[in-house]
C-alpha cells in the first residue's frame, strides 16, 4: 500500500521559503506593522506556536498505537487561540520570533519526515487531527508577509 508523503515535499519548500525570508529581511522589517494589530515578528511567532502544538501533539501520540488521536481544532476556537497568543507572541523581540519560526519548523519537518507509515494512515483515516500538511498554513501567511513588506 503506498502512502501519501506529499506534504512532506510541500512542507519542505515552504519552510525553505520561511529561512530564505527570515535570512534577507532587515531588523525594522521584521518589526513592521501588519493588519488587525500583527507585525511581520507576531505572525511568524505564530507560525511558531502552531507548529510547536503539533510537535508537542507528536510527542504526545506518536508511538502509541492504541490511543486515541486528539479531536481536530474546531475553527469555532481558531480565533481565539490566536487572540490568546498575540500578545505574547507581539511581546518577543522581532528576532527571536523570526528565528523561533525557522528552528521549530525545522525541527517539525524533520519529525514530520520520520513518522511511520502506520503513524500516517492512523492520522488520516481519523480525520487528519494532527495537520502534516504545514505549507498551506505557512504559505498564507508567508503570502501575507511579502506583501506587507512590499507595501
Amino acid at each position: 500500500m503506498s502512502i501519501d508523503r506529499s506534504f512532506v515535499i510541500e512542507n519542505h519548500a515552504q519552510r525553505l521559503r520561511l529561512e530564505h525570508l527570515v535570512s534577507r529581511v532587515a531588523d525594522g522589517q521584521v518589526a513592521r506593522s501588519m493588519p488587525a494589530g500583527w507585525t511581520v515578528a507576531g505572525v511568524l511567532g505564530h507560525l511558531a506556536f502552531w507548529d510547536q502544538r503539533l510537535l508537542v501533539l507528536l510527542e504526545q501520540h506518536e508511538g502509541k498505537e492504541g490511543a486515541a488521536l486528539p479531536e481536530t481544532v474546531r475553527a469555532a476556537d481558531v480565533g481565539w487561540i490566536n487572540d490568546a497568543a498575540k500578545p505574547m507572541l507581539l511581546a518577543l523581540p522581532p528576532r527571536t520570533a523570526a528565528d523561533l519560526a525557522v528552528r521549530i519548523a525545522g525541527t517539525l519537518d524533520r519529525r514530520i519526515e520520520a513518522l511511520s507509515d502506520d503513524f500516517v494512515v492512523r492520522n488520516a483515516a481519523a480525520g487528519a487531527p494532527l495537520i502534516l500538511e504545514r505549507a498551506h498554513h505557512r504559505r498564507e501567511h508567508l503570502d501575507e508577509i511579502e506583501r506587507a513588506l512590499q507595501g
